[in-house]
């Protein structure tokens, strides 16, 4: 790889963190290819729309779909990066795991690899992946005396009823790499982000980001939050580890990408909603784990992630996404603040 101008492919284009390496491609002079699920839904491409007239002749929108074999061919031709990024997630458990999120993961996965092998004009693959591909709950971390996490684990997790969305990225990347390894044209990138917080460039209020910041201002965690922990990232930083991945020529194999770790009482005292002209609804103060647990099928929680996820602090090495990606992260009171201003601007709140 070289750090020329590309033509870039990028999945699921018109999603949350998809829309800003979008923007940032754009504007470092790249031309993207960009696929969406409908191209006829101008409500959720508005954004991408508007790029395309900022940026004349960089930007084409294709329709593509996870689960239909061949779709992505047409919007791959030419391209000599793949950043394949459209896969599910529910902030919620979903009603049934396999089909709302292992299989788009998964197969997915392998249906862009397969697009990707039929397409020779392609030298490198950027796969979005989580934080949750490399370790299953934070008690397992914890079980090692002052453990972090580094990109060198894996997530053991074998049981598909637990932690779903944890499991369809430790699949679809170890999918991912096998598929890699049997070639050797194209080269593999995993992007591993945390909770990804920041302003939105849509006015799309689905992205579970967006609604867990909701929760916090309209008094929904009023009565106190769990002592759970976060590694989180500004959207903003996750797009840039996601361009410098794909340009760089020294850029290789798998990136953790966090600022802080923080745990939910800590974020709720970064809030400045009084600058906002937000009423103060913010939590004080956290539930005990006794409560949560009891509580939790009510609040769409599983019993089982809040006995082995509460009270156990998270840590994880960040090093080679700022020695290698040239990465500097955000301060968290910006990350979260300018979340809350495009909030409260789109009318979201």
């Amino acid at each position: 790889m070289s750090e020329l101008k590309h033509h870039v492919l990028v999945t699921g284009a018109a999603g949350y963190l998809a829309s800003w390496v979008v923007e940032q491609l754009l504007n470092e002079g790249h031309t993207v290819h960009a696929t969406v699920r409908d191209l006829n839904d101008r409500k959720k491409l508005q954004h991408l729309l508007d790029l395309s007239d900022h940026f004349p002749n960089q930007l084409s929108l294709f329709e593509a779909d996870l689960l239909v074999e061949g779709s992505f061919d047409r919007a791959m031709a030419g391209c000599s990066v793949v950043i394949h990024m459209a896969s599910p997630y529910f902030l919620e458990k979903p009603r049934d795991p396999e089909t709302q999120l292992i299989k788009p993961a998964l197969n997915g996965t392998l249906n862009v690899l397969a697009s990707v092998n039929r397409t020779q004009t392609v030298k490198r693959v950027v796969l979005t992946s989580s934080i949750a591909a490399l370790y299953n709950d934070a008690c397992d971390v914890g079980a090692s005396v002052n453990h972090t996490v580094q990109e060198s684990d894996i997530n053991p997790n074998k049981d598909t009823g637990h932690n779903p969305y944890a499991y369809s990225k430790t699949v679809a990347e170890q999918a991912a790499w096998e598929v890699q390894k049997k070639q050797a044209r194209w080269e593999l990138i995993t992007i591993h982000p945390g909770a990804i917080f920041g302003p939105s460039l849509s006015k799309r209020s689905d992205a579970t980001s967006v609604g867990m910041m909701i929760q916090f201002l309209n008094g929904s965690f009023r009565a106190g939050v769990p002592r759970l922990w976060l590694g989180m990232v500004d959207v903003r930083d996750v797009a840039a580890a996601h361009v410098k991945a794909a340009i760089l020529p020294t850029a290789s194999g798998r990136y953790i990408i966090v600022a802080e770790n923080l745990s939910l009482l800590e974020i709720s005292k970064l809030l400045r909603v009084g600058k906002f002209g937000i009423k103060d609804k913010l939590p004080k103060s956290e539930t005990s784990k006794a409560l949560i647990w009891l509580i939790a099928p009510l609040v769409g929680m599983q019993r089982r992630f809040v006995a082995r996820n509460v009270d156990y602090p998270l840590y994880f090495n960040n090093e080679r996404s700022k020695n290698e990606l040239g990465i500097h992260y955000r301060l968290p009171a910006e990350t979260f603040n300018d979340h809350i201003r495009q909030i409260t601007e789109d009318g979201l709140l």
